[in-house]
C-alpha cells in the first residue's frame, strides 16, 4: 500500500473517532497489526460491533462488510464507516443488524409492546 493511501486511512480512522466522540462515546484509533479483532480500527465503548473506516473513493460494498464480519468474529456486528473525498460519512451495516437496532431504539423508547 503507497504511503499517500495509507496516511488517508489514517485520517479517516482519526475523523471517525472524532466523529463518534462528537456523539459522546468513547473512541480512539486501533493499532494496525494484522487485520484481527485485538487490531480493530476504532477502539469504542459501542458494543460489540467491529468498526472497519474506509476513507477511498472507489469502494466494494460486500467485500469491505464481510472483511469487517471476518476480522471481527463470530461475537461482533460488522459496521463500516466510508467517506469518499468531499462527501459526508455514511455508516454500511448489513439490514438484519440495522432492523434489531430499530427494535432496540423502539423498545427503549417505549413503542415496542
Amino acid at each position: 500500500m503507497a504511503k499517500l493511501s495509507r496516511d488517508k486511512g489514517k485520517r479517516g480512522e482519526r475523523e471517525v473517532a472524532e466523529l463518534m466522540r462528537k456523539y459522546g462515546f468513547e473512541a480512539r484509533r486501533g493499532q494496525q497489526f494484522k487485520g484481527t479483532k485485538d487490531s480493530p480500527d476504532i477502539i469504542h465503548n459501542m458494543g460489540n460491533f467491529y468498526v472497519e473506516v474506509k476513507r477511498t473513493q472507489a469502494f466494494s460494498l460486500y467485500p469491505v462488510l464481510e472483511q469487517a464480519a471476518e476480522e471481527g468474529g463470530d461475537e461482533s456486528r460488522p459496521i463500516v464507516f466510508h467517506r469518499k473525498n468531499d462527501k459526508p460519512w455514511v455508516v454500511v451495516v448489513y439490514a438484519d443488524e440495522f432492523l434489531d437496532l430499530m427494535q432496540d431504539v423502539d423498545y427503549l423508547a417505549g413503542n415496542m409492546p
